[in-house]
């Protein structure tokens, strides 16, 4: 009697390969995509900002009080939608490097006032047309008809994923 198992002839058989039926392709996976996209342009987006010495969440933070001049890291985290901790270390790196100083808020002490020194205001003023240049650069395999529908497209989406994380958040509740 044979014995076919890999055991017996010492090697393991990989299982066949998936058919073409199986129930989630990972490439085709709408979420997975978007994932990837982001990654690489945050990558890519990097040989903009990395030699301040400054990550992504620092970035947004720069770029958020660099158009908004003054805000709490509360709204700012609310507009980058960053969470309160990656705010907060932002915040405290970005005020170790002298980009960014807190006034506290007299009715709120629990909260601070966030702009930009002379010093950030100086790297969003330098970054800013860079950035712009990127966008520019990454939007270019965009057909410029397509633009105002990919546009639509991605503020659709960005909406309907707020959404589903207020549902969720809702159904926590």
């Amino acid at each position: 009697m044979m014995n076919s198992s890999p055991a017996s002839h010492g090697t393991v058989h990989a299982d066949p390969a998936p058919s073409d039926t199986s129930l989630l392709k990972l490439e085709d996976f709408l979420p997975h995509r978007l994932n990837v996209l982001s990654s690489l342009v945050s990558q890519a987006l990097t040989r903009v900002y990395g030699r301040y010495g400054i990550g992504i969440p620092e970035w947004r933070v720069l770029v958020t009080l660099g158009e908004s001049g003054v805000m709490t890291g509360k709204a700012v985290g609310a507009h980058t939608h960053m969470h309160k901790t990656k705010v907060s270390r932002a915040v405290a790196h970005l005020e170790q490097r002298k980009y960014l100083a807190r006034r506290a808020n007299r009715a709120d002490l629990r909260e601070s006032f966030l702009s930009l020194t002379p010093a950030g205001r100086a790297v969003y003023e330098e970054l800013a047309p860079r950035a712009l240049a990127f966008m520019d650069r990454l939007a270019e395999v965009v057909a410029p008809a397509d633009r105002p529908a990919f546009d639509r497209a991605m503020k659709q989406l960005t909406r309907r994923s707020a959404e589903l994380v207020a549902e969720m958040e809702s159904d926590q509740s």
